[in-house]
């Protein structure tokens, strides 16, 4: 198959009001939620897709080196062409990951064209689900994320996840109170990412510790990111409290980063997301470096339902011990209420996937095994600027939040 045309589609769901979010360091705003759906179509007509990083950075990667790079070549072999791309550009790590979102589409195609699912070029599939867990809860009342935590476990998934960060007494008030009202089986995910989103308000390491043994009282299934990603040596020494099993890696920058996390055992569970840190070439090699240690992975996914089924068709050719988990974002739709509405989700798909009791059916249909849905192309055109504000309450500063991965925990911006 020659590769005829190579396009990146940038999307964005306006909310008709924004969303004000008040925290312990200060306040959040979010206007909007953005996405990207790459088409890749041969000269025989045959299209794959595959989700993107929804920035405009990713969007001129694809458009000014990657697509030209790549229409005119035959697929084959997807190894091999990301290969060569690497040494044409003279091995570009940031431009490799985009690159590798892209490689997405060419696995579509390829299954396609052979009649497979893309499970079966990368291995072969061990099993035909994968547990998801419901990923929501933002800033509210203990009483609010408890009701949601009831509702996730009455839709039928094994474990929800959510977001504190209003303040170390309320935190605590909240994961007792999912807990009672969830009941004693439902998993709780604690994603403690905003604590280092509070300037001088972030809770310091002898905080976290306390707060660490405090929520392991309620059988916590992880704390996330507890403290600065970056900051490995803080793992290692809370690790060795040995309170509570730790998550993190989603804002892993480089490969180095993510091995030394497994290598040390620095966490317990190590997240990837499929679409922003390096496709199924990274996700392939981490598998395999996490089973080695006896640590868990579990992927990181905060956007369409696209991007749950691509990552779900690399995550089943490992057992559930060793890729437990792949996130799966809940957003409000009408009789179900969660964080915020973002209809483009689902609606970037033609057919819903197929989840039941908290777990999702991968599609044994060629590719990755979904119709894609072209008309959010027009329904959802692309709205520059980023997409969320934090605005802290000392030093007083607003910071802008975009969707480039490339870009370290926050931004500084102007508005």
């Amino acid at each position: 198959m020659k590769i005829r045309s190579v396009r990146s589609h940038l999307l964005s769901y306006p909310f008709p009001q924004p969303i004000e979010l008040k925290y312990y360091g200060g306040t959040r705003k979010i206007v909007k939620r953005d996405a990207m759906l790459i088409r890749v179509e041969t000269e025989n007509g045959l299209v794959g897709y595959a989700p993107g990083e929804g920035s405009e950075k990713a969007h001129q990667a694809i458009t000014d080196l990657i697509g030209p790079f790549l229409v005119g070549r035959v697929l084959a072999d997807a190894d091999a062409l990301r290969v060569q791309f690497d040494r044409h550009m003279q091995s570009r790590p940031d431009l490799m990951k985009t690159y590798c979102t892209v490689e997405v589409a060419l696995y579509d195609l390829m299954g396609k064209a052979m009649g497979m699912p893309v499970s079966e070029l990368l291995g072969g599939r061990v099993r035909d689900t994968i547990g998801l867990y419901g990923s929501a809860g933002m800033y509210m009342e203990p009483e609010g994320y408890g009701l949601e935590a009831a509702l996730t476990r009455d839709l039928g998934f094994k474990a929800y996840k959510m977001r504190p960060a209003m303040g170390p007494e309320k935190d605590l008030a909240t994961i007792a109170r999912m807990r009672k009202d969830a009941g004693p089986d439902l998993g709780l995910m604690v994603d403690a990412h905003s604590w280092w989103r509070m300037g001088d308000l972030s809770y310091p390491p002898e905080m976290v510790e306390m707060l660490a043994g405090e929520m392991a009282k309620y059988d916590i299934t992880w704390l996330e990111e507890p403290l600065p990603p970056d900051d490995h040596e803080a793992y290692r020494r809370l690790k060795e409290k040995d309170l509570v099993p730790l998550a993190s890696g989603e804002h892993e920058q480089t490969e180095d980063g993510f091995l030394d996390l497994i290598q040390n055992e620095l966490v317990d569970f190590v997240q990837m997301d499929v679409v922003c840190q390096g496709g199924y070439a990274m996700g392939r090699r981490l598998f395999a470096e996490t089973a080695r240690r006896g640590i868990r992975f579990a992927f990181h996914s905060w956007g369409t339902e696209l991007e749950i089924a691509a990552a779900a068709q690399v995550g089943i050719c490992w057992p559930e011990p060793v890729v437990q988990w792949l996130e799966y974002p809940l957003y409000s739709k009408p009789g179900q209420k969660f964080m915020y509405e973002f209809p483009l989700a689902s609606q970037i798909l033609a057919e819903p996937l197929d989840i039941k009791d908290g777990n999702l059916n991968v599609s044994r249909g060629p590719g990755l095994g979904v119709k894609v849905n072209e008309r959010v192309i027009a329904q959802y055109p692309w709205i520059p600027g980023p997409w969320s504000y934090f605005t802290l309450t000392s030093p007083p500063g607003t910071f802008a939040v975009v969707s480039d991965h490339s870009i370290p925990f926050v931004v500084e911006g102007t508005r």
